[in-house]
């Protein structure tokens, strides 16, 4: 297994891992999530009042597994004090069969910021795949000040004996995780908490009031959130989300994380 590193440091006043016109550096992984039997594990080191977003071109594609064999991917961050990291990929979108592991570990000191996006799609729609692959697992783990544990956080889906994972997601063909703590990131804290509290009473009132075609009692919401403070004095905010469409999430996540492109350069997922 080999190992990426890449440190964003101050240059002349601005963000910099090389050469950058903005105050922000963006990175793309080309290689998100791998393939075959793929493990790729890489660094991110954000120094002190720096920005940096770490995002994809596309879809993170994980291929139909060989042998049983696991895909895995592992990143490792820290952000210095006035920093800030933007985790925002592009869904992964698993194969039949496939198996894939993901671990995202970042460390954080107490003026650290960071926005980390999480997410999955059923599969190739296109291919008649809905929750077809074997093992999804991706953890997430922030500690402040090193070692002292902060967020913990494992999403696991995996097809059992019982019950597939399709039976289990019904309707839905996206799941998402938003995370955001830190100072740079308050307002758009703030907003995401009393949005996701408007779309969900306006979504659940209307399905309420409306009768199923299928015959189950009542419309399910295309979008379903929910939103949750962590941390010490509820620093942090998690976000999280089941939805009927791709589609809808690159909407809601569009128009809840505008407020980025004044620290980023650019408005996310645009």
């Amino acid at each position: 297994m080999e190992t990426g590193r890449l440190a964003v440091e101050r240059v002349s006043g601005k963000s910099s891992a090389g050469r950058s016109e903005i105050d922000a550096v963006w990175i793309y992984t080309l290689t998100y999530g791998g393939g075959i039997g793929d493990c790729i594990s890489f660094d991110i080191t954000v120094e002190d009042d720096c920005t940096a977003v770490l995002t994809t071109q596309a879809s993170t594609k994980v291929y139909k597994s060989v042998a049983l064999k696991c895909s895995e991917q592992i990143m490792e961050a820290s952000i210095g004090n006035g920093g800030l990291l933007v985790v925002i990929p592009d869904p992964v979108t698993c194969f039949s069969t496939a198996k894939y592991s993901q671990k995202q570990v970042l460390r954080i000191m107490s003026g650290s910021s960071l926005l980390v996006v999480d997410w999955i799609t059923s599969g190739r729609h296109e291919s008649g795949e809905k929750w077809d692959f074997i093992l999804y697992k991706s953890t997430n783990h922030i500690y402040i000040m090193e070692t002292k544990p902060l967020f913990l956080d494992t999403v696991l889906l995996e097809n059992g004996n019982v019950t597939s994972i399709a039976e289990r997601m019904q309707d839905y063909q996206v799941i998402a995780m938003v995370i955001l703590l830190g100072p740079k990131l308050k307002h758009i804290q703030n907003q995401i908490q009393e949005d996701v509290k408007k779309i969900m009473s306006e979504q659940l009132s209307m399905g309420g009031r409306t009768k199923a075609i299928n015959g189950d009692g009542y419309t399910k919401p295309p979008l379903v959130a929910s939103c949750n403070s962590f941390g010490p004095k509820g620093i942090g905010s998690v976000v999280r989300i089941a939805a009927t469409t791709t589609e809808s999430v690159y909407g809601f996540l569009r128009s809840q994380l505008a407020g980025l492109e004044p620290l980023s350069g650019l408005c996310p997922y645009h």
